[in-house]
Parts: C-alpha cells; structure tokens; sequence
C-alpha cells in the first residue's frame, strides 16, 4: 500500500504542475471546436437534398458588405422540386444573392424574375452524391490540418518547460496531448464514414 500511496502524492504534484505549464482542458476545447465545426460544415454544406436552410447561410456580397441570404431575403420551399427566395425587402440585391447562389457549389441554377428568385432543385444524380462525399472527404482532411495545429501549439507550449519541470512530466504531458488528438481524429474519422454512407445511400 505504500508504494501505491506514493504514486499517488507524484501525480498530484504532476496535475499541479500541469496547470501551470499547460491548460488542458482549454486544448481539448479546441480539438471539440474542430470537431464540432466539421459537423456544421457537413450538415449545412452537405446535404443530398437541398433544403431552404441549406441557402441560409450562402454569403452574399452586396456593396454593403458580405450577408447571410437569409437576412436578405425570405426563403420558401414551394414544392420539393422549387425552392423561393422572395428579394422584395432588398430588391438592389436580387443580382448578388442570385450570383450566390449559383456559385455556392450546391449545384443550383437559380431564375430570376422581378424580385422572386426561383431555385430548382436539382434530381439528386450518382454524381452529385459522389462528388459530395468527396467534400466531406476534403472538409475532414481540413479538419485534420487544424487538429494538427492544436495539438502542435499545445505540444510547443508543453516544450517551453523543458528544463523547467522532469523530463517525466513533459513526456507524459505531450503522450496526453496526443491521444486527445488520436481520439478526436477517430471522431472525425467516424463523422465521416457516417456522412459517405448517408450520402451515397
């Protein structure tokens, strides 16, 4: 029992220690953030069916400045086939969101007439399914590029108190860091198998 006793008193002078050298609850939020913004991505971005919140957050530039379409104009789904967004409150923008949205990458032709813009939805195709699931690829690997980035800023912050505190500490610091990055890139990784089997059905 006594040896156990002492393990115990090193590590909690370890935990201690760690705060000052580093805080790593603070790196596992930011790991979350990642995580969490490619679950954004994916639910907003990539999507089989096209629905008017997938065009809420298309950014418009207008000579004003860069908005979301939904604070520009009213976004209706009259059929599955036709989705509306209704410009009478910012008539002058009509040509920016229509420019938008067809270059948001969700595959849309919009048409224009007067202030209503009419946006078809097109027949989900093989292809469009298999260049999505492409995307998501690509979002993931960015996911990772950033998860990469936190944990090399955590790891350099870690490295600062070389000499300062036991090589131990500093080792079993950076073994931490990596298997919360480790673990995180199994949830991505996770996020993603879902995601391609959702959109290649």
């Amino acid at each position: 029992a006594k040896g156990k006793g002492q393990s115990q008193a090193r590590v909690n002078i370890s935990a201690a220690l760690v705060e000052d050298i580093i805080n790593l609850e603070e790196t596992n939020e930011d790991m979350q953030a990642v995580v969490e913004a490619l679950k954004e991505d994916f639910s907003r971005n990539l999507s089989v069916r096209t629905s008017p919140g997938a065009l809420d957050h298309i950014i418009v530039m207008t000579k004003d400045g860069k908005f979301p379409l939904n604070q520009l104009g009213q976004i209706s789904q009259k059929s599955p086939q036709l989705i509306v967004v209704n410009m009478t409150n910012f008539p002058e923008s009509t040509a920016a969101v229509t420019k938008a949205i067809r270059e948001s990458g969700m595959n849309l032709n919009p048409e224009v007439d007067g202030t209503i813009i009419r946006v078809p939805v097109p027949k989900v195709t093989r292809e469009h399914r298999e260049s999505l699931a492409k995307l998501a690829k690509q979002s993931t690997n960015k996911s990772k590029e950033a998860l990469r980035k936190v944990r090399s800023k955590s790891i350099n912050q870690v490295k600062k108190f070389k000499g300062k505190v036991s090589e131990d500490t500093i080792w079993l610091l950076e073994k931490q860091i990596q298997q919360m990055a480790e673990s995180t890139t199994a949830e991505m990784d996770k996020l993603l198998a879902a995601k391609t089997k959702e959109l290649l059905g």
